[in-house]
């Protein structure tokens, strides 16, 4: 059986342009119709991949993107009743909102009220959520001030089908912690029975089953973290740097003449790597704003996209400095999993970057925003080079298979952090999921 994720290698290659038109337009059952008509045919056998992946995509489009104007409107004047029809639009022709054109008129992503909450100053009348930071800040400041810090972390995931998915047979992978720099001493503590781990140094490490009588999958595991306090600028660079992972890796981290000009543009004037991190760190912190995005298989070329647009979640942003690095010829990597902090645990992406003679660094471009959003310089400074105790990794690429492969269509092909299933062969999607991570223990060592 052929891994049908890998037709997502070729979401650079253009659409026909009257697939296209549809979907811009909005025409779904149209632009479905003529995939349908051109694979059927099977005159470019070149396009047929791309053709099946958008099939994926537009079956899937309407989950992410389900509310009318009105009912968005309605769920803003819940909470603002004073928030007029131009302020709404205003905030969409800002790209604070985001939609799609769907059936002949336009779609909100289900998620939108969440990123607007982030910006009260463009959106008074919403309710902000209270965030307590001085923990936050005493242990940022307690790891600049040792070096380092050790957590002992214990956290139970799950996932089984939503609603009432049929099926008889079920595969189930979820995310397990993985060998890397900050992780060590990794126990499996209890898992639903029958579960087979990965290798602790998979690109996607897992926990795996197959079975025919149960529905729902669990596993709960320990590990200690040491997240490691490093202010990049004070590392002397070596006149020759390393040129691995510096290439693109399509579709997400692919050298565009846009993203060569920006880079180009951002770096200029820049001495050495360090300098040019730096600058790259400031300019995506500094320009990019948050807001959630839909499923990651509906995107287009990221880090590309992410330029243009200047909105993004913690993987776009990832995604976006990870190729800038590498077009200014410094090696870059991915790193996710989760976020476990106590009262928040949740999915999360951040970058690796490296400087000889040092080695590997840290990249959390989504947290710098979110500082400089708030004006908290220290911060925003302690996210480019350093993370914090207050991780799970699981994965060390985007775009990876699971073990064993998931060769049915994934909720996501790029990144693995909530799990993945299928019933009776179905892959299923990620509304088709209920996933949860709870965290068990936290303890500073």
């Amino acid at each position: 059986m052929a891994d049908k994720n890998l037709d997502f290698a070729h979401l650079c290659t253009r659409l026909p342009g009257d697939i296209a038109r549809r979907k811009a337009a909005g025409d779904l059952e149209g632009a479905l119709r003529l995939i349908d008509r051109r694979l059927e045919e099977d005159l470019q056998p070149e396009l047929a991949p791309r053709l099946r992946l958008e099939r994926r995509r537009l079956e899937l489009l309407p989950y992410d993107y389900p509310l009318t104007r009105e009912e968005a409107l309605a769920q803003v004047r819940a909470e603002w009743p004073e928030c007029t029809e131009g302020q709404f639009d205003a905030l969409v022709d800002d790209g604070r909102i985001d939609w799609r054109y769907l059936h002949g008129e336009p779609r909100f992503h289900d998620r939108f009220l969440g990123s607007l909450r982030l910006y009260p100053k463009l959106a008074p009348g919403l309710r902000q959520e209270e965030e307590d930071n001085v923990k936050r800040d005493e242990v940022l400041a307690r790891m600049r001030r040792e070096g380092s810090l050790t957590a002992r972390i214990t956290i139970r995931a799950s996932v089984q089908p939503a609603g009432d998915v049929a099926g008889s047979r079920f595969q189930a992978w979820l995310p397990i912690p993985a060998a890397c720099p900050q992780q060590s001493e990794i126990e499996i503590l209890d898992s639903t029975p029958g579960g087979v781990c990965a290798p602790e140094d998979a690109p996607q490490r897992t926990i795996w089953w197959e079975e025919s009588e149960k529905r729902e999958f669990f596993v709960t595991y320990r590990y200690l973290h040491r997240a490691v306090y490093t202010d990049p600028l004070t590392i002397t660079p070596d006149p020759v740097q390393p040129d691995f992972d510096t290439g693109e890796e399509a579709p997400h981290i692919v050298f565009t003449p846009y993203l060569r000009d920006l880079t180009a543009r951002v770096t200029k004037g820049c001495q050495g790597p360090v300098e040019k991190a730096k600058a790259i760190y400031d300019y995506v912190t500094g320009f990019v704003d948050y807001r959630f995005q839909p499923g990651y298989l509906q995107l287009g070329s990221i880090a590309d996209q992410c330029a243009r647009e200047l909105r993004g979640d913690c993987g776009v942003f990832a995604l976006l400095f990870i190729s800038m690095c590498r077009l200014a010829g410094i090696p870059a990597r991915w790193q996710s999993g989760l976020a476990a902090r106590p009262g928040s645990t949740g999915c999360h992406d951040w970058a690796m970057f490296y400087i000889a003679p040092h080695g590997w660094l840290w990249a959390d471009c989504s947290f710098g925003s979110s500082a400089r959003r708030n004006g908290e310089a220290e911060r925003r400074r302690h996210y480019f080079g350093s993370l914090d105790p207050w991780r799970m990794v699981a994965n060390s690429a985007c775009f990876a298979q699971v073990t064993p492969p998931d060769e049915e269509w994934r909720a996501d092909p790029f990144d693995n952090q909530r799990g993945e299933m299928t019933a009776d062969g179905r892959g299923l999607a990620a509304f088709q999921l209920a996933a949860e991570q709870e965290l068990v223990e936290f303890t500073l060592l």
